[in-house]
């Protein structure tokens, strides 16, 4: 991990950024969601497709806290959500 000093992302990174995970976050409901319909959610890869969604979600919230915190006073509000 990068020291607690390091320079935070522009506000249009985390823009630039937000906009390449939302698109891979959706992509990859749709993948999972493919994936589930066809093996069911007890099957390994549906599993993993399915805690690799979750783990994607928690990203998001992650990020949105990040640059809220980076941001404050700005309108990032549901940047990454």
């Amino acid at each position: 991990m990068r020291p607690e000093t390091s320079t935070p992302l522009t506000l249009e990174e985390h823009r630039e950024l937000s906009r390449e995970i939302r698109a891979a976050r959706a992509r990859l409901r749709e993948l999972c969601n493919v994936v589930v319909s066809i093996y069911g959610p007890n099957n390994h890869a549906a599993f993993s497709f399915l805690k690799t969604a979750d783990g994607m979600d928690r990203l998001c919230l992650d990020l949105q806290a990040q640059v809220s915190q980076d941001y404050r006073g700005y309108d990032v509000d549901g940047l990454y959500l």
